[in-house]
């Protein structure tokens, strides 16, 4: 084989792998600064954030839409950067584009577009068929908002009940399942209270680094709802959701840190007093 021959044979073979490698790059990229915790999509050693962080915006948008060709969970986390851009239509254009990919996660931020009226005309019977399209997919927050809106053109009512019975099933092994029926037990929605389960669902959740669990585990923990108080672990939980991104787990930190707040006689707060 002439050198020349030779030569380009093997750096067509070394083009393909460092194109893989490139692609998959740019996943992970995505994936580090945009992906959804509560994506079913989502694989278990991804963690995720809460929200799109302002200063991993353009990170974020540029990796995701060069990894979403190829990936729906991509092109979801690229709708995710969009909307914390504020660019509407095209965080909208994303998610469409991803739900028709079999994004179950991209159909529900659309159903609650189409039920809150943001971005889009305000479509109840739209924003239902999409949470029923992703519950029957599996996705417990597809599951939970459609039993908040009702049933197939708004004859039946919300079931929170029936919520139970399907976030149950997935509950098994999914983490943002266990976080929303672990809420249900918790507030009493859909049948009798029960902090002792949810403490357990949430525990369950909580060892999958779910930001929600862990902050509800704070909470649970900090006040001894369904089992032992303690407030090292609350404090331990708080911290590790805060680490995640999560914002009310921020706020229970800075009130452990500043416990007491100094009023005026019209009861507006002064200032706090920290530790």
């Amino acid at each position: 084989m002439p050198m020349r021959t030779y030569l380009l044979t093997i750096l067509l073979a070394l083009a393909v792998p460092v194109a893989a490698q490139a692609q998959s790059a740019d996943l992970v990229l995505c994936d580090r600064v945009a992906a959804d915790p509560s994506d079913p999509d989502k694989p278990a050693d991804v963690k995720g954030v809460s929200e799109v962080a302002s200063s991993d915006v353009a990170t974020a948008i540029k990796f995701c839409r060069q990894a979403a060709p190829s990936s729906r969970r991509a092109m979801f986390a690229l709708g995710r950067a969009y909307a914390a851009n504020r660019q509407t239509a095209e965080a909208i254009a994303a998610w469409r584009k991803a739900a028709d990919k079999g994004s179950s996660a991209a159909m529900v931020e659309l159903g609650v577009l189409y039920g809150t009226g943001s971005g889009v005309a305000k479509d109840e019977a739209q924003a239902r068929k999409l949470f029923e399209k992703a519950a029957q997919a599996g996705n417990p927050r597809g599951v939970s908002n459609l039993a908040a809106v009702g049933g197939a053109g708004g004859a039946v009512p919300a079931d929170p009940a029936q919520a139970r019975v399907l976030l149950s099933k997935s509950a098994e092994t999914n983490a943002e399942a266990q976080y929303q029926l672990g809420l249900m037990l918790s507030e009493g929605t859909g049948g009798a209270k029960d902090d002792v389960a949810a403490r357990t669902l949430f525990e369950k959740a909580a060892a999958q680094n779910h930001p929600g669990a862990l902050e509800r585990m704070g909470a649970f923990a900090q006040e001894g709802r369904g089992g032992a108080k303690d407030k090292d672990a609350a404090k331990a939980y708080y911290e590790r959701a805060a680490a995640l991104g999560d914002e009310d787990a921020k706020a229970a930190l800075e009130r452990l840190r500043c416990p007491y707040a100094i009023k005026d006689k019209q009861g507006k707060l002064v200032t706090t007093l920290c530790f």
